[in-house]
Formats: C-alpha cells, sequence, structure tokens
C-alpha cells in the first residue's frame, strides 16, 4: 500500500548569490552530515582557474570539509535555521499524520531521500514516521541508524538555533512528542 502525505516544508534556503554570503565563523548546515562552521575561505589555482572554497568544521564527526565555491547549491549547503523556525519543527512531530509504506525497502528509500534534502522539516517528518512505525514493529537495523541520525540532526540544529545545549533542545523535543504519545527509544549499543 502506498501513501501519498502533503509535508509542510520550510522555504527553500535562498541559494547564496554568486558573491557566496558565507562568512568566517558562520555556523552552516551540511545536509545529512550536520552542523558545522565556515573555518577558512581559501582558494586554489588549476591550470589557469582559480576556484575558491569554504572550509568546514563539522561538529559530530569533526571532520573538515573543503566546498567549492560553484558546488554550494549542489550539495545543499545553507546557514542554520532562526530560532523562530523551531515552532514548525515541533509543529510537523506533534500535528503531523505519519503513515508509512509496508515494504521496507520503499520506506527506506523514501526516508533517505528527505533526508537528503537539507530540510530540517524533512527530517523532523522522517523521526516521526520512523517513532510512529516503531510503536507497531520493530524497526531494522538501517532504520534506527536513520531515526538516530534524524534525531542528532535536529537536536544539535534546533540548539545551535537557540543557542542552548542539546540536552535542553532533547528535552523540548521529548516534551512535544508526549503530546502526541511518543518517545524516543533508548539508545543501545546495535543503535
Amino acid at each position: 500500500m502506498i501513501y501519498s502525505i502533503a509535508v509542510p516544508r520550510f522555504p527553500r534556503p535562498k541559494v547564496p548569490s554568486m558573491n557566496h554570503d558565507f562568512h568566517i565563523g558562520d555556523k552552516v548546515v551540511y545536509p545529512n552530515h550536520g552542523v558545522g562552521i565556515v573555518e577558512q575561505i581559501s582558494s586554489r589555482t588549476i591550470g589557469s582557474m582559480v576556484q575558491k572554497y569554504y572550509e568546514l568544521h563539522i561538529k559530530a564527526s569533526n571532520l573538515r570539509v573543503t566546498i567549492p565555491f560553484s558546488n554550494v547549491a549542489a550539495v545543499g549547503l545553507r546557514r542554520v535555521i532562526k530560532s523562530a523556525d523551531i515552532e514548525q519543527i515541533l509543529d510537523i512531530l506533534i500535528n503531523s499524520k505519519c503513515e508509512n509504506h509496508a515494504d521496507w525497502k520503499f520506506r527506506f528509500k523514501e526516508n533517505s531521500e528527505k533526508m537528503r534534502t537539507g530540510s530540517l522539516l524533512d527530517v523532523a517528518y522522517v523521526l516521526k514516521s520512523l517513532l510512529v512505525l516503531n510503536q507497531t514493529k520493530a524497526l531494522s537495523f538501517r532504520e534506527k541508524k536513520m531515526l538516530e541520525r534524524a534525531r542528532y540532526l535536529l537536536v544539535s540544529e534546533m540548539a545551535m538555533a537557540r543557542n542552548v545545549d542539546e540536552t535542553e533542545m532533547e528535552g523540548l523535543l521529548n516534551r512535544a512528542l508526549s503530546k502526541v504519545k511518543l518517545k524516543f527509544p533508548e539508545v543501545t549499543a546495535d543503535a
């Protein structure tokens, strides 16, 4: 059975103009990798062409990522959401209707595509749909990993947007989920 669900979305972030308006110290999101900080803006000469790059430090994985200015739109690099946008995310967690495809491969593909969009609303929807599914059946190993990834992406970006500790933001998400009788599963060694 296939369900079509209308999911409200953030307006897509504006693609940075050709002057690339990220600066050193800006908090940015590299979709499906998480929050990072622009640590350096550099350039390299390859042949006769000069290519400019953003050098990011991804908080969660301690990765250093180099993104050419010309690839900013393609990878979906964007600023961290504003504090006011958090209400939209909480609304998704509380009010959206979630129905999951019966075939786990189709469901996983659909959720993976939402995770790659870079939209925190899409990530919130994936989180809620997996929590709803988890109430009726055990999640596959890959779905458990996706649930933990969605949880991390939401908590880390929302905490940075509000400039609060991640445990405080996780508490806010738990309170929102409890309104619809959902909760995060306990983190285990295999999840």
